[in-house]
């Protein structure tokens, strides 16, 4: 009998986490929302997933975004030799900028 109120205990801990953390309301929306289409999707679990956002990124999806984490970074590299390059031409100037003030 203790074992028995163990897991009740367990189960009701769990039941309180889910509803605490949002699990529960969301599936719900999601479960009444495929209730209520007309007519039903082909695939329900495909239907839960897609609306909860948990749809797998195609390959398609994946290869862009590594082309533009790619370009990125290219253009970042591009954009840091600008700057180091900008840096030094500006030292070049400071110095002259700085004694033309001291000298008026």
């Amino acid at each position: 009998m203790a074992h028995y109120r163990a897991s009740d205990s367990k189960r009701e801990h769990f039941r309180r986490y889910l509803e605490k953390t949002g699990v529960v309301d969301s599936l719900t929306s999601v479960f009444v929302s495929l209730y209520e289409q007309q007519e039903k999707p082909p695939n329900a679990l495909e239907y839960v997933k897609e609306h909860l956002g948990a749809v797998p990124l195609t390959s398609a999806d994946t290869e862009a975004l590594q082309q533009e984490v790619n370009d990125l970074r290219q253009r970042c590299a591009c954009l840091e030799e600008e700057n180091k390059d900008l840096k030094a031409r500006l030292q070049q100037y400071e110095p002259a900028s700085e004694d033309g003030g001291a000298a008026n």
